[in-house]
């Protein structure tokens, strides 16, 4: 057996120099040489379990398994089929007496050979702890030098401190000097991110700086690597982390020869003998470097603070101690005025600030009661017939108007009131629709104008005043409506809210209960189980359609609802599905929003949204706005609720208290802005000042994200220069989605011609899919409300009929949707179920299993050869 051979070889090689190690620590802190058998009577057992650890394990790895099997079995034990950790088990316990070493027996015959090995191996011992104790001695002393002479160079740093930093204010001085004569300025950008190309603009200007660290946040047109959370990134580099740099070099280098100067000769080169080989410079580089660092960053910070043109004109002036003193001192002096000037400017810019804001805002967000308005409030549950009844009191009045927050309710209630026999207008911002003779009007709320006056005014889904983009315009209506009697329309959870901005104002409180309880199914929902008068609900155009395909794929007829979907196309949907010709409906959350359809069952496909910030659970009023949808009043005795999974959670969502909106939104009106051109003509400005406006107790302020993007695309080009500040703020406001790059790009292109006099650009019409018809419908969108803004009227009457042409076919497409949602294999290009799990169809599946299977048997067959 050469393994065992040589596995038992060299285990006995190790175990005799263990043992001669082990002799070296028992002798080193002998005084005198100790007697071999002294040793002996101490360290046997030690020495002998030694060897058998050091055996064992070296052939219990050195063997391989068939080894170990082999020995076994010629020692008559059967390993067939034996787990190898019992094969392990039983070779190590028959391994304990092969061929067994005797370490005393060894020590004896090597000492019998080597007369004078004990003692030799003594004196080795005590040799090295003689050196152990001398380098442990030095060290010692070599601490106590360095934490003195560390000390005395601190001195030497404190007692130079301020001619360091004059130092360092000279050298510093001149590379501000070099950089901005020579570097190039780049456009400011909002993230040093990579992804975003830099713009060069020229030099620098001194003009544009007050301090040196107004300059430092520049960028170097650099590239440097940065860490966050653990995580390495590269970035553009600005001016501050470049003079970090150079600050921390030149303190250190300058530290170093002020204590090399300044140190004690001696106590210097004694510490400099305990290390010579390091040399000079690295040494003191160890004793200042703590400290240097604390230094750099407080002189970074002192530079920064310095006023620019200070440094640059000490730049020419060449170093002398004192002179640079002198000027430090002079410069200091002057700083502390100009300082307190600037506090006492900057104190009286803030208190003529403050007085603009408390000007130009004022009383603006503070409810007027003042006025001789009755209001009634129609608070209560979804479906109960509150719309209702308010329409009935507008319908009886000799003059009014309908807000609502949709342009389909818009259009609703205008086609309503004129087939009812009360002549109504529409307008919308993208159109416009007078009936000769007509007093009443519906419209969208952000059409409202608080000058005109109505007999009665209606407000439908007033718990909008929450919303953090539109909510404005519903508080705008409900507190500066001019009519005779307004009427609020709205959920329980906006009743005190409402309450408390009428104020003393003389109201109604008229509460609508269900009549048609609702019920929820216990039973978890599943598509397979859709009927006739379901409503499925869902939070994404794209889940809409795809549910929408396996439902038409499985027999079923569907009308479609969601955000994107034209409003005509959207009210032919819901007509097939109130004639009976669509006998299911899958929608957004849309259809919580003032839809009435006789709805059976109003089914959860999802518990969750996606609220544009992150995924999250529904709310409480969410599950109620929508829920209540079903059940319609004089079709069904009983509204049924259904949900695909955590029921009772839901059910407990459904059927909790309503949370109160204890907050409404505000936004810049067109009296602020009145006021506010008393001081400036700019929306810069304007915007700048809207930030530092703080939004009353109560309120929250609109962020005006999208005008704000807006604006930055013109800012400073002729199209801001063209319009008073007033106008071009009401183009920044048109109401168009800012998450479509193309209608942005549309946007603009038109801004530019109406600036420069031509001819509006025309909106592309393209129709390949439906999803480019759904942008066209949005294009033309944006046309019409630049062509009724600007009064083209005949104009905007053609784009109408285009626009219900492409609308017409948005219809069409989605008469069968499974065409564009069709799924396909990805291998094979075969077409699939609409509800298939997979990528890949059954078939391809197999034939991969069964390659994957022919594969494993041919590299087995490999490997027995």
């Amino acid at each position: 057996m050469e393994e065992l051979k040589a596995a038992h070889s060299g285990a006995v090689k190790n175990t005799k120099r263990k043992i001669l190690e082990d002799i070296s620590k028992y002798m080193v802190s002998q005084e005198s040489m100790p007697a071999f058998e002294h040793y002996l009577v101490d360290r046997n057992q030690y020495i002998e379990q030694l060897w058998l650890n050091v055996w064992l394990n070296k052939v219990t790895n050195g063997i391989s398994k068939m080894g170990k099997k082999e020995f076994l079995e010629s020692k008559g034990i059967e390993t067939e089929g034996v787990d190898r950790k019992l094969i392990n088990h039983v070779f190590r316990n028959e391994m304990r007496e092969f061929s067994p070493f005797s370490p005393a027996e060894w020590l004896h015959s090597e000492l019998e050979a080597q007369p004078g090995m004990w003692e030799n191996l003594y004196n080795e011992a005590r040799e090295r702890f003689r050196k152990q104790e001398e380098a442990a001695r030095k060290l010692e002393e070599r601490a106590v030098l360095l934490r003195t002479m560390s000390e005395a160079a601190e001195r030497v740093l404190l007692d130079s401190e301020s001619l360091l930093y004059l130092y360092t204010r000279y050298e510093v001085a001149r590379k501000l000097q070099a950089d901005i004569n020579t570097g190039t300025r780049y456009k400011k950008i909002d993230t040093l991110a990579l992804e975003e190309k830099l713009i060069s603009q020229g030099r620098f200007s001194l003009a544009d700086y007050r301090r040196a660290g107004d300059f430092f946040e520049e960028l170097t047109g650099d590239i440097h690597k940065t860490f966050y959370r653990g995580r390495m990134f590269f970035e553009y580099e600005t001016y501050y982390f470049k003079y970090e740099r150079a600050i921390t070099g030149i303190v250190l280098r300058n530290a170093s020869r002020l204590v090399s100067e300044k140190l004690p000769e001696g106590d210097f080169k004694e510490y400099l003998s305990h290390e010579p080989e390091e040399g000079d410079a690295s040494n003191l580089a160890v004793l200042v470097s703590e400290m240097a660092e604390e230094l750099a960053d407080d002189f970074l910070e002192r530079v920064s603070g310095e006023y620019i043109e200070d440094l640059l004109r000490l730049a020419a002036i060449p170093f002398d101690a004192e002179t640079h003193k002198a000027i430090y001192e002079s410069d200091m002096a002057m700083a502390e005025e100009r300082l307190a000037r600037e506090i006492a400017e900057a104190e009286q810019k803030a208190a003529e600030e403050q007085r603009m804001i408390d000007e130009v805002f004022g009383s603006e967000y503070r409810p007027s009661t003042e006025r001789n308005v009755k209001y009634v409030l129609h608070i209560g549950e979804t479906n109960t017939g509150k719309t209702h009844h308010a329409l009935e009191a507008l319908k009886s009045a000799e003059s009014g108007i309908y807000l609502a927050p949709l342009r389909l309710l818009a259009l609703e209630v205008f086609d309503r009131l004129n087939a009812e026999g009360v002549p109504c207008s529409l307008k919308t911002g993208e159109e416009e629709k007078v009936e000769p003779g007509a007093a009443h009007i519906s419209c969208t709320v952000e059409m409202f104008h608080e000058k005109d006056y109505y007999e009665v005014a209606v407000i439908d889904e007033a718990q909008m005043v929450a919303d953090k983009d539109r909510g404005f315009s519903w508080y705008k209506a409900i507190t500066k409506t001019n009519a005779k009697e307004v009427h609020i329309i709205g959920s329980f959870n906006i009743k005190n809210m409402v309450i408390k901005l009428l104020g003393n104002a003389e109201y109604e409180l008229k509460e609508y209960r269900r009549d048609v309880p609702l019920h929820v199914e216990e039973q978890e929902f599943s598509l397979k189980k859709a009927r006739k008068g379901d409503a499925l609900v869902c939070f994404s155009r794209k889940q809409v359609l795809a549910t929408a395909a396996i439902l038409q794929g499985n027999g079923h007829k569907v009308s479609m609802i969601y955000g994107s979907m034209p409003p005509e196309t959207r009210k032919k949907q819901m007509q097939l599905f109130i004639s009976g010709l669509t006998g299911i409906v899958v929608s957004t959350d849309a259809i919580g929003m003032g839809l009435n359809l006789p709805i059976r069952r109003i089914v959860f496909l999802e518990n969750e949204k996606f609220d544009g910030t992150a995924r999250r659970r529904l709310t409480s009023q969410e599950v109620k706005q929508i829920a209540g949808r079903a059940g319609r009043k004089g079709i069904y005795n009983i509204g049924r609720v259904a949900f695909v999974s955590d029921v009772q959670r839901m059910k407990r969502l459904l059927e909790g208290e309503d949370q109160q909106v204890k907050v409404f939104a505000i936004a810049p009106t067109s009296a602020v802005f009145e006021r506010f051109q008393k001081y400036s003509r700019s929306l810069g400005a304007f915007f700048e000042l809207w930030e530092k406006f703080e939004s009353p107790p109560g309120t929250k302020k609109a962020e005006l994200a999208e005008e704000r993007s807006r604006y930055e695309l013109i800012e400073g080009t002729m199209i801001e220069r063209r319009y008073p500040m007033m106008e071009l703020y009401g183009f920044l406001h048109l109401p168009f989605s800012a998450k479509e790059p193309q209608l942005t790009e549309q946007w603009l292109e038109t801004m530019a011609a109406i600036a420069e006099g031509r001819e509006l650009p025309e909106p592309p019409i393209k129709k390949r899919s439906l999803e480019e018809m759904e942008l066209t419908y949005k294009a033309i969108g944006l046309h019409l409300l630049f062509l009724y803004k600007l009064g083209k009227r005949t104009e905007a009457i053609y784009w109408e009929r285009v626009r219900e042409q492409v609308s017409d076919s948005v219809h069409e497409e989605l008469k069968d949707v499974t065409k564009s949602q069709g799924k396909k294999c990805r291998n094979c290009g075969k077409n699939l179920p609409l509800d298939f799990a997979y990528p890949i169809c059954d078939q391809c599946h197999s034939g991969q299993n069964k390659r994957k299977n022919h594969s494993r048997r041919g590299w087995r067959q490999k490997r027995k050869f």
